[in-house]
């Protein structure tokens, strides 16, 4: 059975990152994939409500988002304007995503208060980064999802090839 792949719009080339920008992913197997149909292209951050541009966020105090899921952290904006919940619903979007289309894997931009999942700016927005994982990243590990960052790719490709070979 050939699994479907939630990717965040960024890595696809759509220009819906807080600047406006973009960050393509150019890999091979990305491009095999999004051939074959696999890829589910979605922005958690759109889906939350936020528009292109908006102002920069982070997570507050070093956290990360489980801590932001718990209640214990917020997702702010320069101004100190919180602005978790739409990060939390974009989260609970790309579930609903990624049950709707049988994904049982992410691949998601590294550094975002939404997608990271390696690391995190600490939320002094001075471009200091820590360990942890973004909002959406951590609702979707908490519901089952495997999640992988944008230079994890390798490791998802031998992840579906295992479980693709477990399933036949």
């Amino acid at each position: 059975m050939t699994r479907k792949i939630l990717i965040s719009a960024c890595l696809m080339g759509q220009p819906v990152r807080y600047n406006g920008s973009a960050k393509p992913l150019v890999h091979e197997a990305v491009a095999r994939w999004r051939e074959e149909g696999r890829l589910v292209v979605f922005c958690p951050e759109l889906a939350g409500g936020f528009a292109v541009p908006r102002p920069p966020a982070e997570i507050e105090r070093a956290l990360d988002g489980s801590d932001v899921l718990d209640g214990s952290a917020r997702v702010v904006e320069p101004s100190g304007r919180d602005v978790s919940q739409g990060f939390i619903e974009g989260a609970r979007r790309a579930l609903d995503v990624a049950r709707t289309n049988g994904c049982r894997h992410a691949l998601l931009i590294d550094g975002s208060p939404s997608c990271g999942s390696g690391f995190l700016y600490d939320g002094s927005f001075s471009g200091a980064r820590h360990q942890g994982e973004g909002v959406t990243a951590a609702y979707l590990r908490r519901h089952g999802i495997a999640v992988f960052s944008h230079v994890e790719v390798d490791r998802l490709e031998k992840a579906l090839e295992e479980e693709e070979a477990g399933s036949r």
